[in-house]
């Protein structure tokens, strides 16, 4: 099968935060274009590392709660990391962990699982920045996959992705299509497991019944 690259898959036109940008004008532009994380580069156009909402929350509260979920700050505390002016470069999760664009999407879901992150910063061989490849970028190949090989729509089938687990769920026309859906999906770069909860409206093979 061909093997789908970073640079086929990666968001080009990035929002990146330069290293000196402040507190307040990160929450800004994270709000503003609807991004949950930007890169922070330096004057040269590289990445240094990540900011997300959760790195702006986490140094706000100081603490996350036993789920790891992190707590939401007190107002008093938020409005004091603004008045401080922390900087996008304090802020920030470092170094950045990159990958070029030539690297398959198997090769950059192993090391997001290795460094437990959710994107990745694409670079060329200057370590300027093209681009950004997420977790999310794995249910784009496998829905590319169902149009391709099945000529099923997408919205037939829902597809969650999450640190290479993915989750099936929607209705085909035929029993038979499951199996097929599911060997497709554990065939895909950078998948690791795969369950199910799909309906069908036709018994086509020997078996049990489907459930109503």
């Amino acid at each position: 099968m061909h093997h789908r690259t970073v640079g086929e898959l990666m968001t080009r036109g990035v929002v990146r935060a330069p290293r000196d940008m402040p507190f307040k004008e990160l929450v800004s532009l994270l709000a503003e274009n609807d991004v949950t994380a930007v890169p922070v580069v330096d004057a040269s156009d590289r990445p240094m590392g990540v900011v997300s909402e959760a790195d702006l929350l986490r140094k706000v509260s100081g603490q996350a709660d036993p789920s790891g979920r992190v707590l939401l700050p007190h107002p008093e505390a938020w409005e004091r990391a603004k008045a401080e002016g922390a900087r996008a470069e304090e802020l920030m999760s470092a170094p950045a962990v990159c990958v070029r664009p030539d690297w398959t999407v198997a090769e950059a879901a192993r090391l997001m699982a290795v460094h437990d992150i959710k994107r990745l910063p694409v670079v060329d061989e200057t370590d300027t920045l093209l681009g950004i490849v997420s977790r999310g970028d794995l249910l784009r190949v496998f829905l590319d996959v169902l149009r391709r090989t099945l000529r099923l729509a997408p919205s037939a089938v829902t597809v969650e992705v999450g640190e290479g687990e993915v989750t099936l769920s929607g209705s085909v026309e035929t029993r038979s299509l499951i199996p097929i859906i599911v060997r497709l999906c554990r065939s895909v770069d950078g998948v690791v497991s795969v369950s199910e909860r799909i309906a069908f409206r036709t018994d086509d093979m020997q078996g049990p019944s489907a459930a109503a």
